[in-house]
């Protein structure tokens, strides 16, 4: 039902509503509720009886224009007309139809029999200009009595609790006689509402009926009385109420408007699943959709339906499954006194017969065929914003198809084509339209690989609205967009990720903005907690800006003064930190670490950092978490002498260290995803250490160092902790200095470098560097 739509009372009463049939000298009018299949049905019975001349649809005015689309063989519901402001994008709103949408079903009848079609609703101008275009969707009500439901009302009526469950037993699930019987029902019941709650706490429909009444008169002067009328049935005593045109015209009067533009976008099934414009969405739009479709044995359809789906998804579905459940649903009907089996019938039996009471298949079902997974089409000549077409032409090219459910997409981006998607769609992410998104775990790498996940969201069409200001093509407004964001920006790191995104997408005309930016920004940029969150961006930039075929000069120069500036500011930025601002400055030292290791052509610079950690490592007045850290960096660069990790270890474990400073070194040398349990499996010694540090800890200290060791060690996987646990039963050695004690089960005193390098194929063929060789 159409969100409550309140009429003008006057002192004359209303003309009685119109059945359905032939017109009888008065307009038809025809109550629906959006959405619903047997509305449409009905709908379409009416208008084949009564054959009026013109159809007048609810919906925003400005969409004449649009109508003639409804009849391109490309046009494929689920579709909405898409109505935003030409001067903020943003502002927008949408009026959804479906294949089962009695709207649709009317605007198609009219075109297929020579039909005028006119939407009579307020026009679209006027609904953006209020403060919320979605107004007919809020719930506070500002004036009027209090809000109803009407389908509710008349549900509690009939003694249901259920308003969807009434709906269904008076309208959808009726057998076969005359269709459009619930009209003068609905328009009597309806009637009877308004008399009793006035506007229904919709104040703001007195408007908007208005304007109805007035379309309908200007119809009828063209038309005669050979007109019909589709709209929400809380309307219809609206529409039959004799008011004047000046009366009319009066509310109509003084509306703030705004310059509005419409068109066609796809729409989906999950979409009219949520509220909508009409404030009317829907739970189960699949179902609906059947029902409309398969008018005869809908219940024997429908089960044949979700067998197959379990069928393609392995579940065993024979026959005789499909006819149990049939039975079932209509059991289940007749006891609950139902005219037939309906949604809760249906799921109940496929709960009991074709997914054996498990609810997991049966979530399978919901969403692909209750909700469904459909997404409507509209033509190539529907209106849109240059960008919007360039973005079309853009994506036919390169054989993307937007698609509700999402998907993975691999790409290589050493094929052209790969790179050109890719390219795509890192501008469309900078413009703020996120079709796809980097797949988890695989964002950022920098290799010639990436990861997408694409799904593509009606409201999309609104965003590259919005973005239409930037440009008529998606690499103009991409450039434009990203100039503007390098010259508004006040954050080095918001400057180095946006330089990032430009080369990712290709935006070598924005570089040079950007560039400046980074430059001023660096140069004036004087903590180096700033310049290490900016730097790892640069370097992956820098690094993997080849397989691109990006220009990375100018770049490299930056990177590499902010990474030299690093290196003179961060050990006395070290200094002092508390236990937070320790831990957060250990993240910025691994990530620096990486991004050095990065930087092409520049082992002075690798050199230089690690002198700097070194000092790090050395350092008392460094926090354990990062002399910690520190040392294991070291370690794993293979910068530390023989036995040197144990020197260090011993020191920082030493009886004179305090509990806590001890136990934050060992959480920066072994803790976190760095592979600290495999290097305490490997090196008895270093376990020997800790053990014995950790047995000597005071007990009135233990309580406070317990859960850093906890976090620390619980980040292991499961088999590291379990072998550990049987190297401390059996007693690792804990000697000093020097090379692992020999004749520890399962490991050589030194590495075998034969044996080493007998895995450098594997490595090859997993990683495809031949390929690059």
């Amino acid at each position: 039902m159409t969100s409550a739509a309140p009429a003008p009372h006057t002192s004359r009463p209303p003309d009685p509503p119109l059945a359905s049939g032939a017109l009888r000298g008065k307009p038809l009018l025809l109550g629906v509720r959006h959405h619903g299949p047997g509305s449409a049905r009905g709908v379409r019975a009416a208008l084949e009886a009564a054959r009026p001349a013109a159809v007048l649809v609810e919906g925003p005015a400005e969409a004449d224009a649009l109508v003639a689309l409804a009849a391109d063989p490309d046009m494929r519901p689920p579709v909405a007309l898409l109505a935003h402001a030409v001067d903020d994008p943003g502002r927008a709103a949408f009026w959804p139809m479906a294949e089962f949408s009695p709207e649709w079903v009317a605007i198609r009848w009219a075109l297929d029999h020579g039909a005028a079609v006119r939407f009579v609703d307020l026009p679209a101008a006027h609904t953006l200009a209020a403060a919320d275009p979605t107004w007919r969707d809020e719930e506070e009500v500002t004036g009027g009595g209090p809000r109803i439901d009407p389908v509710a009302e008349l549900a509690g009526a009939a003694g249901y609790e259920d308003a969807e469950r009434w709906w269904e037993d008076v309208v959808e699930l009726r057998g076969d006689g005359d269709p459009t019987a619930p009209f003068e029902a609905l328009a009597e019941a309806m009637g009877a509402l308004r008399e009793t709650y006035g506007d229904g706490g919709h104040p703001r429909d007195l408007i908007r009926e208005a304007h109805m009444r007035l379309k309908l008169r200007a119809a009828r002067k063209e038309f005669g009385d050979s007109v019909a009328v589709v709209c929400g049935a809380w309307h219809v005593p609206a529409l039959t109420r004799r008011t004047t045109v000046a009366a009319d015209k009066a509310l109509l009067k003084g509306l703030p408007r705004v310059k509005a533009e419409l068109t066609w976008v796809p729409w989906t099934h999950r979409r009219l699943a949520r509220r909508s414009g009409y404030g009317a969405g829907i739970d189960a739009p699949g179902w609906y959709g059947h029902l409309f479709a398969a008018p005869d044995r809908p219940v024997e359809r429908w089960m044949t339906k979700v067998a197959g789906l379990l069928r393609a998804e392995d579940h065993p579905v024979s026959s005789a499954h499909v006819i149990e459940a049939v039975r079932l649903a209509e059991t289940l009907a007749a006891l609950r006194g139902r005219p037939r089996p309906g949604l809760d019938e249906t799921t109940d039996a496929i709960r009991a017969v074709l997914c054996e009471g498990s609810d997991v298949p049966l979530d399978l079902v919901r969403d692909r065929l209750v909700v469904g997974d459909v997404l409507g089409e509209v033509p190539a000549g529907a209106p849109a914003v240059p960008l919007q077409r360039d973005l079309d032409r853009r994506r036919r090219a390169l054989r993307l198809k937007p698609e509700v459910q999402e998907r993975e997409l691999g790409l290589d981006l050493r094929k052209e084509t790969d790179g050109e998607r890719s390219r795509l769609l890192h501008r469309l992410r900078l413009l703020g339209v996120p079709w796809g998104e980097p797949a988890a775990g695989r964002a950022g790498t920098g290799t010639f690989r990436e990861t997408w996940r694409l799904r593509w969201e009606p409201e999309l069409h609104v965003r590259v609205a919005e973005a239409g200001v930037w440009g008529t093509t998606v690499e103009a407004a991409a450039t434009a967009r990203a100039e503007s964001r390098a010259l508004a920006a006040t954050a080095l790191g918001d400057i180095t990720a946006l330089a990032e995104q430009c080369l990712l997408a290709g935006l070598g005309d924005a570089l040079p903005v950007v560039m400046r930016a980074l430059a001023d920004r660096a140069a004036l940029d004087t903590d180096v907690a700033h310049l290490a969150q900016a730097l790892p961006a640069l370097a992956r930039a820098l690094r993997y800006g080849d397989v691109r075929g990006t220009g990375t000069e100018a770049l490299g120069e930056v990177a590499a003064g902010i990474a030299e500036r690093i290196c003179v500011g961060l050990p006395p930025a070290c200094a002092g930190l508390d236990t937070d601002a320790a831990a957060q400055m250990r993240e910025r030292l691994d990530a620096v670490h990486t991004a050095i290791g990065l930087l092409p052509d520049r082992p002075d610079l690798v050199d230089r950092w690690a002198g700097v950690l070194r000092r790090l490592a050395d350092r008392d007045r460094t926090p354990g978490v990062l002399r910690g850290r520190a040392a294991r960096l070291l370690l794993d660069e293979g910068r530390t002498a023989d036995g040197e990790a144990a020197l260090l270890m011993s020191r920082a474990l030493s009886p004179g260290t305090p509990p806590a400073d001890a136990a934050a070194w060992i959480d920066g040398f072994v803790g976190g995803a760095s592979g600290g349990g495999l290097l305490l499996v490997h090196d008895e010694r270093l376990l020997g250490l800790v053990d014995a540090w950790l047995t000597s800890v005071p007990a009135e200290a233990f309580t406070d160092v317990l859960p850093l060791l906890r976090r620390t060690f619980s980040g292991y996987e499961q088999g590291v902790r379990r072998t550990l646990g049987e190297l401390v039963a059996r007693g690792p050695r804990s000697g000093g200095p020097g090379p692992s004690a020999p004749g520890v089960p399962g490991f050589a005193p030194d590495p075998d470098p034969e044996r080493a390098d007998a895995v450098l194929p594997l490595l090859h063929l997993i990683l495809g560097t031949e390929a690059l060789a």
